[in-house]
């Protein structure tokens, strides 16, 4: 009775051991995104110029400012700016990863073969057995096929492939972190070009005014009705204002050349495109903020680094793996024959077949140590998620502030410039019949230049201040597009090659 269910028994024990070899199971955390609290609404919740205009669109921020120049410099710096372009390559990079990561679960097959000739010496260990007349070459040859399968009876090789599609997710985040930001500073470039610009037309009008004023000092002291410090007064202020000219032409070519390489461009041609427009762009369009919960969807940076934790989670499981036993099936076959003639026969055919069993019994504790250390790496990356929804909260808030601020302040200095430019006229006609000393005219001049100058630097700030917050919004592409533009296209079609193992759809 025994005997007769012994071979049912062993042919059960078989099947499970089988299902397990292929079935398998995956050791380790199962990843969950962490759980994050927003704010229902901005601190500063600051709506932008005007309720009855549209909301500029995040995807394309930029159109805000109606400007055709600063339109075409963001696509040459799409097209053209190498560093995309290297994260682009990262991207790429990311791909070949996963894609090696994933042929781990299949099997590794090799071929090979050899030709030898051998002859044993006649006077060598095997003297006495040598025949009459000596040994003879002896020719071999040999060609066969290997392969070999690692069973991933636990888990290890899904782990390391869920890993490497989390990286290669976080790797397209990061491309799009780099153009949101690379917009963002050819919009501001832009800006402070326009800015340098406007200083020094600015600076051009008030040293017609104060040169003005001096010839009017050197005839007044001609006719003898003031002394020769009314005139040296007047040089110093006109010169004092010509002298910041040069400080700002400093600052433009810095600028042109800083977009020339952002552009990819060299700063001769980008300068032709961008022309001398002493005008600083206006926001046609509200600017508005949405809600703070959009920022975990529309972050790049916030997205990267959530696809970090999860790759940081994936590796525990790889880790764990390694405290169970490996199981692997390898084998041989070939032909081996001294002779070509019957190298083809069934005779000459070798092979061999092995299912090894690999145990760390004892490794010092080091896959334990291992263990840790992919668990506190998932700490630091879960920290450092929960990081960067802060600092994108803080960085919008910012802009908030700054962007209603500045805005009040600017309205504050127009109303300032108003009553300076009425002062100036009314002061040199007094100077002019001689009512009043030229420290007033001189006073009044100065107060003048140095409003416009600080109403120009506002209007800078302010418009910088809306570039920032839609950087902090994570502008600049849609979530709702799989990649945008031709340098994603390449993405897109990488992702619609990659393997659908261990990699969950990008949105």
């Amino acid at each position: 009775m025994r005997t007769a269910e012994q071979p049912s028994y062993r042919a059960r024990l078989s099947g499970l051991l089988l299902a397990a070899l292929l079935g398998g199971c995956t050791v380790g955390p199962d990843y969950e995104k962490p759980e994050i609290h927003t704010p229902d609404e901005w601190y500063a919740n600051i709506v932008g110029t005007d309720p009855q205009e549209p909301a500029a669109p995040i995807q394309t921020w930029w159109e805000l400012f109606n400007d055709p120049v600063l339109n075409t410099l963001i696509e040459d710096a799409r097209q053209s700016n190498l560093t995309l372009q290297m994260a682009l390559a990262s991207v790429r990079e990311a791909r070949a990863r996963l894609a090696f990561a994933g042929g781990a679960n299949l099997p590794t097959v090799g071929a090979g073969g050899q030709v030898t000739a051998t002859k044993l010496s006649n006077n060598g260990v095997f003297n006495q057995m040598a025949p009459p007349g000596g040994f003879q070459s002896q020719g071999m040859m040999v060609f066969g096929l290997d392969a070999a399968w690692e069973f991933d009876v636990f888990g290890r090789i899904r782990r390391e492939v869920e890993a490497e599609g989390a990286r290669f997710e976080a790797s397209v985040e990061e491309y799009r972190d780099v153009m949101v930001s690379l917009y963002a500073e050819v919009a501001v470039t832009y800006i402070d070009i326009r800015g340098f610009q406007a200083q020094i037309a600015n600076a051009e009008e008030n040293i017609k005014v104060q040169a003005q004023s001096l010839e009017l000092a050197e005839e007044r002291f001609k006719d003898g009705l003031t002394s020769q410090l009314d005139v040296e007064q007047a040089k110093s202020n006109l010169y004092e204002t010509k002298a910041a000219v040069p400080q700002y032409r400093i600052h433009l070519n810095e600028a042109l050349n800083r977009m020339a390489v952002l552009c990819g461009q060299d700063a001769g041609s980008l300068r032709t495109i961008i022309g001398d427009a002493p005008t600083l762009p206006t926001p046609t369009m509200s600017v508005e903020a949405g809600v703070p919960a959009e920022l975990l969807r529309q972050r790049p940076d916030i997205r990267q680094a959530e696809r970090e934790a999860a790759a940081a989670t994936a590796m525990i499981g790889a880790a764990k793996a390694n405290l169970y036993p490996k199981f692997a099936l390898k084998g041989s076959v070939g032909l081996e024959s001294h002779s070509v003639s019957s190298f083809f026969d069934s005779s000459s055919i070798v092979w061999t077949a092995a299912a090894p069993i690999h145990w760390n019994i004892f490794t010092g504790g080091r896959v334990l140590d291992d263990v840790k250390v992919k668990e506190a790496q998932r700490d630091q990356a879960i920290l450092n998620y929960r990081q960067s929804v802060l600092d994108a909260l803080e960085e919008v808030e910012n802009a908030l502030v700054s962007y209603h601020e500045s805005r009040v302040r600017q309205g504050y200095l127009v109303q300032a410039i108003d009553g300076t430019e009425t002062s100036v006229e009314l002061v040199t006609i007094q100077y002019e019949n001689g009512l009043t000393d030229f420290d007033n005219v001189l006073n009044m001049q100065r107060t003048l230049y140095l409003q416009e100058h600080k109403l120009i630097t506002s209007h800078v700030e302010s418009l910088r201040s809306v570039v920032a917050l839609y950087k902090a919004l994570g502008g600049g592409w849609s979530p709702d597009a799989q990649l945008d533009h031709e340098a994603g296209e390449q993405i897109a079609r990488e992702l619609a090659a990659t393997p659908s193992s261990g990699r969950k759809q990008i949105r």
